[in-house]
């Protein structure tokens, strides 16, 4: 009797391969929660920055909390490529967050019930939504070029690199000198809400965010790539929803909480500043790949990814144009509605295809 009641190795085999498979969901999900806690602050102190130092809202939702949002991004890219060795998971995290980010404006209008975004929002997302779809399709057309070997390189970097960060900054200062030709549209969230808070403690607590923020995004990708391993899913997709699906947390709690203190423009200024950042990421994770150019050392699926966020960025552009009025389905404009329908098929597609 006692014998038949021991377990047998192979069940003690599979016993222990469950428990290391739940481990690393409860890793992934930790990385979450960090992430978005720490989001939250991020959002919180980077408002009490702009409101103490004087600086416009929409300026600080563009630069600032984009940047901050945008951390996880960056540092889960550069340890993917120096540390993990999955350039994959680095291209697949920054194209899916800028797909991902304009599925926020989805959960942002479903949620804005006074009026659609697009017929509220600031006329002046137009130039930041058109200069980042032309940064996502740059981003794409360097991706085929280099998978069909004919982009030129300077040592182990793409020459696109460069190109992508120059063409960055004077997005920058395109969009800070239109703000200031029309400053009125973008005061919406500047009035005093944080009486008791000081500028040295926003920046203190803004800090201490950030360093939890570096410290979750630098063990995701170690975390995404032993899923992929275990789920028996190539790298790029896990890097296109799982990791960006994460690393977008922080835009998440940004747009909530500023969608709680009325700061629309704020909430939309971060997401299409998060995506004019998140290209950016792409040379700095050049830079650090020493391998040769980065773009050359992934899989090609990722241009469908880059292509979804530019047709995304397209559509955004023409609802903040055309401002629609009325709410066709599920309390969504017909924006909303096809910003939907793209993720959704940009992620069927590449589930088929990491199925194969």
């Amino acid at each position: 009797m006692l014998k038949n009641s021991i377990p047998s190795p192979d069940f003690l085999s599979l016993l222990t391969q469950d428990s290391q498979d739940m481990t690393l969901w409860l890793q992934l999900l930790l990385c979450l929660a960090v992430i978005a806690y720490a989001g939250y602050f991020l959002s919180r102190f980077g408002d009490i920055i702009a409101e103490k130092s004087g600086i416009s809202a929409s300026w600080i939702g563009l630069v600032l909390l984009s940047t901050a949002t945008s951390l996880p991004e960056l540092v889960t890219g550069i340890s993917a490529v120096s540390f993990a060795s999955a350039p994959d998971i680095a291209v697949g995290d920054v194209l899916g967050s800028t797909v991902f980010n304009l599925t926020i404006l989805v959960l942002l209008d479903a949620l804005y019930k006074r009026e659609t975004i697009y017929s509220r929002a600031a006329q002046g997302h137009i130039l930041s939504a058109s200069l980042g779809t032309i940064l996502i399709a740059f981003a794409g057309f360097s991706l085929l070029l280099d998978q069909a070997g004919m982009s030129p390189s300077l040592w182990h970097v793409g020459l696109y690199s460069p190109f992508i960060l120059l063409v960055y900054i004077a997005a920058m200062r395109a969009v800070y000198s239109y703000e200031h030709r029309t400053l009125s549209e973008y005061t919406e969230a500047s009035t005093e809400r944080y009486p008791k808070a000081t500028l040295r403690s926003a920046i203190k607590g803004y800090l201490l965010a950030t360093t939890a923020v570096l410290l979750a995004g630098s063990w995701l990708p170690f975390v995404a790539t032993d899923i992929a391993v275990m789920m028996g899913w190539n790298k790029s997709f896990v890097g296109t929803l799982l990791v960006a699906a994460v690393t977008s947390a922080p835009e998440v709690a940004v747009t909530i909480a500023a969608l709680r203190i009325g700061a629309l423009d704020m909430a939309i200024a971060n997401l299409l500043g998060s995506n004019l950042f998140d290209i950016i990421i792409l040379s700095i994770d050049d830079v650090f790949y020493t391998r040769g150019p980065l773009l050359a050392h992934v899989d090609a699926s990722h241009a469908l990814t880059a292509f979804t966020a530019v047709m995304m960025s397209a559509l955004v552009t023409v609802g903040l144009i055309f401002r629609p009025q009325g709410r066709v389905v599920l309390g969504l404009t017909w924006v909303s509605l096809g910003l939907l329908m793209l993720y959704v098929v940009n992620s069927w597609l590449l589930f088929g295809q990491s199925s194969q």
